[in-house]
């Protein structure tokens, strides 16, 4: 599994910058093509203290905005819920990115 943004980090770096606001996030993005709709989810990024969690998922909104309202019927519904949830920061997973940090040796 790919974690983007982590690159240098030592695990005490990274409990850290947890502690002062750090996340993981998933970003979603849709693509269409007339009939079909994909919903996708984006590798998890981890967001620094003080990083816009919204910009950095600006990439996948975009895409999502372009070319996800296509299909019918599902691509406009998939594509407002994509935007909504990437404007919105993402979707958190520190919880869960959390739990497998403390497992790790």
């Amino acid at each position: 599994m790919e974690i983007v943004g982590l690159e240098g980090k030592t695990i005490e770096q990274l409990h850290s910058e947890l502690a002062r606001g750090g996340k993981f996030v998933v970003y979603l993005w849709v693509v269409s093509i007339v009939i079909m709709s994909f919903k996708r989810s984006s590798s998890i990024y981890y967001i620094a203290p003080g990083e816009s969690a919204t910009m950095r998922g600006l990439p996948y909104t975009l895409c999502s905005a372009l070319f996800g309202w296509w299909g019918i019927p599902w691509g406009i519904f998939y594509t407002f819920e994509a935007i909504a949830e990437n404007l919105g920061g993402g979707k958190d997973v520190t919880e869960e990115m959390k739990k497998m940090l403390t497992s790790y040796p």
